[in-house]
């Protein structure tokens, strides 16, 4: 689902914006590190400060599951504006295989995740269903097709 130029954009990505929404659709946007592997997107529920352990965005995917995930470019040159929308369907992994996967793949990206004790937090997991891209994704001049008749970055 994820061309090779997506995935290149994705992937010189740090940081995404996750989209939930709660039972009676109130968004909710947090910005995540994120990993991709075997065709799914990964997000830790990591060790930084936070409120509560009953995480809003969690809690929302319980209720709605779901969700999009925004990779995007900003830059005052605005030829090279460019930003990936993926949508699909979002899990919480507790355990097992797959989040041992989704682990190595996070520490992989991020060497900060390498002294986090994440084995026993919950994994989002996103199975995209829908993406849509705008902009220059893969050069200075280059212009993405613009499904869904998106005409601005915006």
């Amino acid at each position: 689902m994820l061309s090779e130029e997506l995935l290149a954009f994705i992937a010189a990505r740090r940081v995404a914006h996750l989209a939930t929404a709660d039972a009676e659709g109130r968004p909710h946007v947090v910005p995540v590190c994120f990993a991709y592997a075997d065709g799914c997107l990964f997000i830790a529920v990591d060790q930084k400060p936070k409120r509560t352990s009953r995480l809003k965005r969690l809690r929302n995917i319980a209720e709605n599951p779901p969700v999009a995930l925004v990779f995007d470019r900003y830059e005052e040159d605005w030829s090279r504006l460019a930003w990936v929308m993926v949508r699909g369907t979002a899990s919480v992994i507790e355990g097992g295989p797959e989040h041992q996967r989704a682990l190595a793949a996070l520490r992989a990206r991020y060497p900060q995740y390498q002294a986090m004790a994440l084995e026993a937090r919950p994994v989002i997991r996103i199975q995209p269903e829908r993406v849509t891209g705008w902009g220059a994704l893969s050069g200075p001049t280059s212009r993405a097709p613009q499904p869904e008749g998106s005409g601005s970055p915006g």
